[in-house]
């Protein structure tokens, strides 16, 4: 199945043209069974390699053990990506351009011209000079976020298969489902992976490791009216569409997504809808700290409560849903995770820089159910959106920083 030379770019161009994009309105798992088609793909190139219990399983997660090759007592390693895209944009039928020995300007997209990856909006660029650019044609996302990450793995792991010569523990691949709706740990299943410690491939600028999320919940706020004919409403009517609006104008504007920062958490209101009897507001609340998410769910409580107690004839409920937790809680407790990392990350070249991610990743919930789980840069910029890009040299780079980790493994071991 694989080509006898496959480089991270063939592999990375292979993955994207399928269509793999995730929907949040599916109870199912995988919420599409479209990904499963990329799924298949890779179980037959894991075969290729000679990874003979590779498997896709019925939840569309991809399996499969590089077994070791050293007599040393190595710990068995993980390495992580998902395979499904954003909802945000469409991720069908993409187009990838490749943009040769990239020298330092905007670049226009092909399919729609009015899209333009501008060096003043992504500085990134500034470091790219001579380097080899995968863009859309500005019609749908790229899916780097997490193809690019998919790719590295088993580019990795086709290293590692043709040079026995390079000792190592247990390697073991995962790639999962339904990660950008927050399901990709869901149905893994950790016995049958067997991995000690693992690291998602799913982070962004090369150097960048991240060992910190957001903590996460999901508040709902259900609100019963009074429905009454508006033409005899004087005193009686209580319209629930103006309770719920009351709540959202009275969030702290200084606490959103768009007026917060580095460690800063937020309230978010997500969705909105409700008629005269009845409306619904869904949020979502994020912190790098069970205290700070406790004190915005106290806040919004409060606020909710108070406009409520305005509308006297009319109920509510509050709702809070746990959704994950600062992953650097459980690395804390590994220390080695994060400083074998950092050595992989210097013998590539580069100065490893800690990073906090405002948002979270599969390693968040499969660090809490026992496989502790940091994240590693992949290349890719601008996830989620048509004016995504990822480097093939700093792809290149993160498939040489798996193979450096592996070793490092080893040899602390």
């Amino acid at each position: 199945m694989s080509l006898p030379h496959d480089t991270v770019l063939d592999r990375f161009l292979r993955y994207v043209v399928i269509d793999t994009q995730s929907d949040p309105t599916s109870q199912a798992q995988p919420s599409t069974e479209k990904q499963k088609d990329l799924g298949r793909l890779l179980e037959r190139e894991l075969k290729a390699l000679g990874l003979d219990d590779a498997h896709l399983d019925e939840h569309g997660n991809v399996y499969a053990t590089i077994p070791a090759n050293t007599k040393k007592d190595v710990p068995a390693i993980c390495f992580c990506s998902h395979m499904d895209t954003a909802p945000d944009f469409s991720g069908t039928g993409v187009k990838p351009q490749l943009v040769r020995n990239y020298q330092g300007s905007d670049i226009t997209l092909t399919g729609d011209p009015s899209q333009v990856i501008r060096v003043a909006s992504h500085p990134q660029l500034n470091d790219q000079i001579g380097h080899d650019i995968v863009t859309t044609d500005g019609t749908t996302l790229l899916g780097a976020d997490d193809k690019a990450g998919v790719a590295e793995i088993m580019s990795a792991a086709q290293f590692l298969v043709r040079n026995p010569e390079i000792p190592h523990g247990p390697v073991k691949i995962l790639f999962t489902t339904d990660e950008e709706i927050g399901r990709g740990a869901d149905k893994v299943d950790l016995k049958k992976l067997g991995a000690r410690f693992a690291y998602t491939l799913d982070g962004s600028t090369v150097g960048e490791i991240e060992n910190e999320t957001f903590s996460a919940d999901g508040v709902t706020i259900d609100i019963s009216g009074v429905a009454m004919h508006p033409g005899y409403a004087k005193g009686k009517m209580e319209n629930a569409i103006k309770a719920a609006s009351d709540i959202v104008a009275r969030l702290p504007r200084d606490i959103a997504p768009e007026t917060t920062e580095g460690r800063e958490g937020f309230i978010h209101p997500v969705d909105i809808s409700g008629s005269m009897e009845a409306a619904r507001i869904q949020l979502i609340i994020r912190d790098f700290t069970e205290g700070g998410l406790k004190e915005k769910e106290d806040l919004l409580e409060k606020i909710t409560s108070e406009v409520m107690a305005t509308y006297p004839g009319s109920s509510h409920t509050f709702t809070v849903k746990h959704q994950y937790r600062n992953m650097k809680e459980v690395l804390d407790r590994h220390p080695e995770i994060m400083e074998n990392l950092e050595e992989a990350v210097r013998r590539v070249g580069l100065e490893p820089v800690r990073h906090s991610i405002r948002g979270g990743t599969d390693g968040s919930r499969l660090s809490f159910m026992g496989l502790p789980c940091p994240n590693i840069y992949t290349g890719g910029h601008a996830y989620h959106s048509p004016l995504e890009w990822v480097s093939v040299q700093d792809m290149e780079t993160a498939v040489k920083t798996i193979v450096e980790l592996v070793k490092v493994w080893e040899e602390r071991a």
